[in-house]
């Protein structure tokens, strides 16, 4: 019987260690600013806000998945950076760029293996031709939607780029569901959400399904919405996964929400 149970313990310490989970790790990356000129009309198709000019930001996220990187949205373009750029019912600003940030941590553009949009406007899909290498995510829909003048996904038209469309269903990212890009059609043909299972926490980054804290508390659409009530069911199935999830809910435009994240270069675990 000896015997038997130290072979037992000598196949168990021989056996190859099962695999560890990738790091995952979440930083903020600052991405702009917006002075929206009046908040209420521009944001709300029931005018139920204050009306008024406000400031909102421009938050993209770079997420590490073991030796991988996610860049979430990209910002406004980087011509912007040092100017104020008058967009009509808003005027946009732009500090830094994100290859500066990333340079920061030590990473370079190619370091970038998939890039992922939101959704297909100019404050989140600026600087996404800095990173013609990676892999990009992004709404069927709104890549359709965006081929033209000032095309910000020009770089993956061609046959045989590194492209991946969403419509219809959620997206795994690295295919272990611990990032993941949510089918949240409404406020643009294919919008998405995205949650990232962080070891401190679950976090849902909203993308532009929400715009402000006061939009959340009364599923405030905005008029220039693709679909009310897509975005409406959308709201629904994101509170749900918020709650399922126990989720951290990151407004990406409310400075209160990105600021419950810790501040560059600091990063979530």
């Amino acid at each position: 019987m000896r015997k038997w149970i130290s072979a037992v313990l000598a196949l168990m310490l021989s056996a190859p260690a099962a695999a560890q989970a990738p790091k995952l790790q979440l930083w903020r990356l600052d991405c702009g600013k917006i002075l929206i000129k009046d908040f209420n009309s521009f944001f709300s198709d029931t005018l139920e806000y204050k009306p008024g000019p406000r400031e909102v930001v421009a938050s993209c996220y770079l997420i590490r998945h073991g030796d991988d990187y996610l860049l979430w949205d990209t910002g406004y373009p980087a011509s912007f950076k040092g100017k104020s750029v008058d967009r009509g019912p808003a005027v946009a600003s732009l500090d830094v760029t994100v290859v500066e940030q990333l340079a920061k941590l030590g990473l370079k553009p190619a370091d970038v293996d998939i890039v992922g949009i939101s959704h297909m406007h100019r404050d989140h899909t600026g600087q996404a031709g800095e990173f013609p290498g990676a892999k990009l995510i992004v709404g069927k829909g709104d890549f359709e939607l965006t081929k033209g003048t000032d095309d910000p996904f020009q770089a993956w038209r061609a046959d045989g780029a590194k492209l991946q469309l969403m419509h219809g269903a959620d997206i795994d990212m690295f295919g272990d569901g611990s990032v993941v890009a949510l089918n949240l059609p409404g406020h643009t043909p294919d919008h998405m959400a995205l949650l990232v299972r962080l070891a401190s926490g679950n976090v849902l980054l909203s993308g532009d399904l929400y715009h402000s804290t006061e939009a959340r508390a009364i599923k405030g659409v905005p008029p220039f919405n693709t679909s009310r009530a897509e975005t409406l069911a959308s709201m629904d199935r994101f509170e749900r996964l918020a709650k399922h999830w126990n989720a951290r809910v990151i407004i990406q435009h409310e400075p209160a929400d990105v600021a419950k994240l810790p501040a560059f270069p600091k990063a979530a675990e």
